[in-house]
């Protein structure tokens, strides 16, 4: 099984949070110090949790909705019918997300991902024809092609086999080895470069590049990632973030409100069945308005509402816009370096609009054919990706009509959700003409699209050429030893922080990283036998570029 470690910064976060000792301690004096939470989200919530059993007492602001982008919005009453608007596929190598799956008892079960058994059918539509399959076997030998390109360009170009073996054994320095000298040879060049001057792939035509693009590297990213850099696809691919992907029954927001109410393990401090929620009576702050620092050295937090409170440290997992559009900041809280950093993360788009349909009717064998009569999609049309959700034969099902990223979730952005399920329903009948879905769906649509959302301007971080600097700036923003006086207390967190933005596992490793830096800060530690992310960074730091 993988390790779950990641190539940039190979900290083992699930060894660290499994070990029996626990995470540290935190002298006994700064037991039920208030520290703030900006945000409710999985980042959020497992910070606090783990906070709070050291013996801090967070405490939580959430401008909306606690869950972040785990959403999960539920068809009426059907309760465990829900769209999922936000993350809804977690491979099971991001083993630092699983451990609170775990902890919790969530059930999961495969993601329906194209050509694998838990999708039944797959669709690929390109150019107007549609191609019925189960598996790669199944697929015209172009596609073949295609896929044996990507594995020979991924080799050629990254040495996958060597690193996927370094990062499965924990072979930390061979891992370095390779990562830097790909930091060095990629951080500045795009993902359709990589593809473009691949020996493999310049042997073959532009329709295989093109037909790359279009179904997409593995499960997801098409040609709206071309333009990101090299090596956020090379961190997915070798980390195993597109193999063995799973769904939360129920929804993924579950995790965060079931930890928000979840007793405290072994707590220090605390009495016994104290939770998040009971720290809070039930709910978080409301919203962020301000923080600044205060004549005192503490940093002031002002909510939505005027309400000022003051806290020796910060802990701050909103996306990084927020700092410089929705929260009024004090600029020295942050170097100069750090608020570049921040200010040029680069957000991706997203749409997404799912219908309840009565029953999983795309289980239905065509006599004809003897594939089901409709599959998970792939088309080059503006749906891009349908999945489809089977809740089993005596459920209503759920349809993701259209999942789109940039300029096609641009294309729908000032639709409604009924104008949204139109389009996405007349292009599905072109790709099965001879199938009546409309009369399958029942209930209204349910559609989202971050980057219209003010607590979030959009979905996640999508790195660019040259960004490596400013993300190891803010990977590394929770080791504050070196840092001005008037800079250290407010720490960062989320998956925009991390180096994999837009999976859940990178939320919570930068959460435990905030963990440790806090602990820290309060003058807590690790113990011996198990040291944290900051103890190891000497070790396995991210490669520093010259500046």
């Amino acid at each position: 099984m993988s390790l779950g470690l990641l190539p940039d910064f190979p900290f083992d976060y699930q060894r660290w949070l499994s070990h029996p000792a626990g995470l540290g301690e935190i002298p006994g004096e700064s037991h039920g110090t208030e520290i703030a939470v900006v945000g409710a989200g999985v980042s959020g919530i497992v910070a606090a949790y783990e906070l709070a059993r050291l013996g801090l007492r967070p405490v939580v602001y959430e401008a909306g909705r606690m869950g972040g982008r785990l959403r999960s919005e539920r068809f009426g009453t059907a309760n465990d019918v829900v769209a999922e608007l936000g993350g809804m596929r977690f491979p099971e190598s991001g083993r630092a997300f699983y451990h609170y799956v775990s902890l919790l008892g969530l059930t999961t079960r495969p993601f329906p991902n194209p050509l694998t058994e838990a999708a039944g059918t797959t669709v690929v539509d390109l150019a107007g024809e549609p191609i019925f399959a189960r598996t790669i076997d199944d697929l015209p030998v172009i596609f073949h092609e295609v896929a044996e390109a990507w594995d020979a360009a991924l080799e050629e170009g990254a040495r996958l086999s060597e690193m996927t073996a370094a990062l499965q054994t924990g072979d930390t320095a061979t891992i370095k080895t390779i990562w830097n000298d790909i930091v060095e040879a990629w951080d500045d060049r795009t993902f359709y470069d990589f593809l473009a001057t691949s020996e493999s792939f310049a042997k073959l035509s532009f329709r295989h590049r093109e037909i790359f693009g279009q179904v997409g590297f593995g499960t997801g990213g098409w040609d709206s990632d071309f333009p990101n850099t090299m090596l956020e696809i090379l961190r997915v691919v070798m980390s195993g973030f597109e193999d063995d992907q799973n769904l939360i029954v129920g929804g993924s927001e579950q995790l965060v409100r079931q930890l928000w109410d979840r007793p405290l393990e072994d707590p220090a401090h605390w009495p016994a069945q104290t939770s998040l929620s009971s720290l809070h009576a039930g709910a978080p702050k409301p919203g962020v308005a301000a923080l600044k620092r205060i004549d005192d050295g503490r940093i002031a937090v002002t909510d939505r509402h005027g309400n000022e409170r003051s806290f020796a440290a910060v802990l701050n997992t909103t996306q990084s816009w927020l700092l410089t559009t929705n929260i009024e900041v004090d600029e020295s809280l942050f170097s100069q370096k750090h608020w570049m950093a921040l200010d040029r993360t680069r957000y991706m788009q997203s749409s997404k609009t799912f219908v309840m349909v009565d029953r999983p009717f795309w289980n239905d064998i065509d006599p004809e054919t003897g594939f089901g009569v409709m599959g998970m999609t792939l088309t080059d049309r503006n749906t891009r990706g349908t999945y489809l959700f089977d809740n089993g034969p005596d459920m209503p099902a759920v349809m993701c009509l259209t999942y789109a990223w940039m300029g096609d979730a641009m294309k729908v952005l000032p639709k409604s959700a009924d104008e949204r399920a139109r389009l996405a329903l007349d292009t599905l009948e072109k790709i099965y003409p001879s199938l009546d879905i409309r009369s399958h769906v029942i209930g209204e649509p349910i559609t989202v699209s971050w980057e219209t959302d003010p607590n979030f301007l959009g979905a996640f971080k999508g790195a660019l050429p040259g960004h490596y600097r400013y993300n190891r700036r803010m990977f590394s923003h929770f080791r504050q030893s070196n840092f001005e006086p008037a800079h250290r207390g407010i720490f960062l967190a989320g998956d925009d922080v991390s180096w994999t933005p837009g999976w859940a596992d990178g939320a919570v490793s930068t959460a435990l990283n905030a963990v440790w830096g806090i602990t820290t800060h309060f003058g807590g530690t690790t113990y011996p036998d198990n040291p944290g992310p900051g103890d190891l960074w000497e070790e396995l730091a991210p490669l520093q570029l010259p500046e």
